[in-house]
């Protein structure tokens, strides 16, 4: 059967033919349209923004990391310097294998130590923002050239020219400039906080302790910036344009060098400190802490081993004794208090007491010694220096008041931090120094809530008590009092050099006039020389010597003894015993330099602290190292720095100590 013949309407079929075309070709259109908008907008609106990311895909910013300045000594040696070398480095992200797998294999290719594995993943903890971390420092070529023959099996891990850090006098001064160490979350939480982050860039280290972290700006330089351009793979291609680092720029101190050297082995195996100051200018001639530590070990986080060693010392290496140490001074408050008396008017010089060798304050049988028994007879103001009567200044201090003796140290700037450049800068000044303790009745009510007592005072009268001193303080005193009064704020950074040396800056000593009359400076002066004579107490400091030394020895109590006893420091630990003091200047009539010298659990101090300041004076003086100076028998060598713990106790008396018969200044 024949299927019927459709009659088709062509004319229908191409009107809507013509319709469909018609909306294709407006949809086209309007895609067309919105191409050509979307391009107009991309090119030719924010063709800016869009070159900008071009480029920055195309240029690499990359931080130039200035050199860090130097620290060199006032005759030109250096005490903190860089040198370059090789460090193996991680970027975790960019590793193929899991961490620990790769210093697997990496512990196969070169000597990794467990200790460099701890310090790495410790620097991982604290170093968040940091993409690439060092495993090891100081890679020898062999070690390059192991580690360069199967760089293939480590993406993620290369060597790296770095410069490190050195101190070449390591444990020597090692308080004094301190070290670097490397850059942690807090660190730059503060540098953002201070709008500092910005020149940090690329830096690992910043200055922690010492004249590192006092200095850290001036040091520090500012960074540089290269741009360079990279392929897709993220390699250079070239350098389009360069802004070089500025360097930091060095510091030249008042220290000498050798003479930090001679003090420091001076002190042998005796713990202890020792500053000595230019009295002309406050400039710090040398500033010894002993035992010392090797500054080199935290640059890169210390280990474990060694932290644990120098943090749980009997003998406190990390402490700065000079700037932080605080101890009773003993009679080296004498000539301060012979200068107080003749002030205030209380005795004049020609005044004498009679010293039996026993003083008690009226109404009370508790009986206050001399050191020296049956006392010294008749006393003046000049004798009871020269001989460090006890008995004399007793009664002094009685006579003065605490008050008025307190208002007086003060001048010397005891009771007070020194205002020397070392420690965390601020703007009030340096944070790290300890002030010290000058006691007054109103500081005693408010520390233990008790009342002042009489018998509070007379032990103030002989350096003891609630007295507390730094050997920082105790030295810049003795330079003031070398200088006739003038005194100047001790520093340590003489110069600050810069690149162009017409930026460097020139440290103006700070100085100030306590208008000592000439006649009070006199009797002190010329008793302090008879101390360091035949029938003083420090005789065997200055022994031959060719020229004068004004010096006072002192004894500081660790812990007292009971009423009637005799001190035996045979009988004690040794950590018990009393500390030596000693402070001098000379030449005596042409006063070049200021000492003040504190061996912890020395004994007296003209048999232990006397001896060391000899040696400090004979070399800067005339320029040569003496003959060895033996302690006296009753000295005691402190214990080397692996004591054992077992052995612990305080270096200062946690109570007010009762002066004793047996001082031996």
């Amino acid at each position: 059967m024949k299927q019927p013949i459709e009659i088709r309407d062509h004319q229908h079929e191409l009107q809507r033919f013509r319709v469909r075309l018609g909306i294709s070709m407006g949809f086209a259109a309007i895609l067309l349209l919105i191409l050509f908008g979307r391009f107009f907008y991309l090119q030719v609106i924010r063709h800016d923004y869009y070159q900008t990311l071009a480029e920055k895909n195309r240029i690499s910013v990359v931080p130039i990391v200035p050199n860090r300045g130097l620290i060199l000594d006032r005759n030109g040696v250096v005490l903190a310097q860089n040198y370059a070398g090789n460090t193996l480095e991680l970027t975790p992200s960019k590793l193929n294998a899991s961490l620990d797998d790769t210093l697997t294999a990496l512990s196969q290719v070169l000597d990794i130590a467990p200790k460099d594995i701890k310090r790495f993943k410790k620097q991982m903890a604290e170093s968040r923002n940091f993409e690439t971390l060092v495993l090891k420092n100081n890679l020898g070529e062999e070690e390059v050239a192991r580690f360069v023959a199967q760089k293939y099996r480590f993406p993620g891990v290369e060597i790296r020219a770095r410069m490190f850090r050195d101190y070449p006098l390591k444990e020597q001064a090692a308080h004094l400039v301190g070290y670097i160490g490397r850059l942690n979350q807090g660190d730059l939480d503060q540098l953002a906080e201070d709008d500092l982050l910005g020149n940090y860039r690329g830096t690992d280290y910043i200055g922690r302790t010492g004249l590192e972290q006092s200095y850290e700006d001036e040091l520090h330089g500012e960074t540089g910036v290269e741009q360079v351009e990279v392929d897709s793979s993220g390699r250079a291609v070239r350098v389009l344009s360069r802004s070089p680092a500025t360097p930091g720029r060095n510091l030249v101190l008042s220290i000498d060098a050798k003479l930090q050297q001679v003090a420091d082995e001076a002190f042998g195996d005796y713990r202890g400190a020792l500053v000595a100051i230019d009295p002309r200018n406050g400039e710090v001639l040398t500033m010894v802490s002993k035992p010392g530590f090797d500054p080199t070990l935290f640059i890169d986080g210390i280990d474990y081993d060694n932290w644990n060693e120098l943090n749980n010392s009997l003998d406190r290496p990390l402490n700065n004794r000079a700037l932080r140490g605080v101890y009773p001074p003993g009679s080296t408050f004498k000539p301060f208090y012979a200068l107080a008396a003749q002030f205030f008017g209380v005795r004049k010089p020609e005044m004498r007491i009679s010293d039996s060798g026993i003083f008690t304050l009226p109404g009370q049988s508790h009986e206050y010694r001399d050191w020296k028994t049956g006392g010294h007879g008749w006393v003046d103001l000049f004798r009871s220096i020269v001989v460090s009567c006890d008995i004399y200044y007793y009664g002094l201090a009685m006579e003065l008041g605490m008050e008025r003796m307190a208002n007086y140290l003060g001048r010397f700037g005891f009771g007070k931090k020194t205002g020397i450049d070392l420690g965390r800068p601020t703007e009030e000044g340096y944070e790290g120094e300890a002030a010290g303790l000058i006691p007054t009745s109103n500081w005693k009510k408010k520390r233990f809530k008790q009342n002042w007592y009489s018998g509070d005072t007379v032990s103030a009268g002989i350096g003891q008590g609630y007295i507390l001193v730094t050997p920082l303080q105790l030295a810049s005193a003795t330079a003031t009092l070398a200088n006739a009064g003038v005194g100047y704020r001790p520093h340590l950074v003489r110069e600050i050099r810069a690149a162009n040396p017409r930026d460097n800056e020139r440290i103006t000593p700070v100085g100030t006039d306590l208008k000592i009359p000439p006649e009070h400076y006199d009797l002190v002066r010329r008793a302090m020389i008879a101390v360091t004579q035949p029938g003083g107490t420090a005789v065997v400091a200055s022994a031959g010597a060719p020229y004068q030394i004004a010096g006072k020895t002192g004894t500081a109590q660790v812990v007292g003894v009971k009423q009637g006893e005799k001190y035996d420091a045979s009988r004690l630990q040794e950590r018990h015993r009393d500390h030596a003091w000693f402070m001098a200047f000379a030449p005596a009539d042409n006063p070049k330099i200021a000492v003040a010298v504190l061996v912890e659990n020395g004994g007296h101090g003209g048999g232990t602290a006397g001896p060391i300041a000899r040696k400090v004076f004979d070399y800067y003086l005339l320029g040569k190292r003496p003959a060895p100076v033996q302690p006296a028998a009753s000295a005691v060598p402190a214990a080397p720095l692996r004591a054992t713990v077992a052995a612990a106790a305080s270096s200062v008396s946690a109570v007010p100590a009762t002066p004793t018969e047996e001082e031996n200044d």
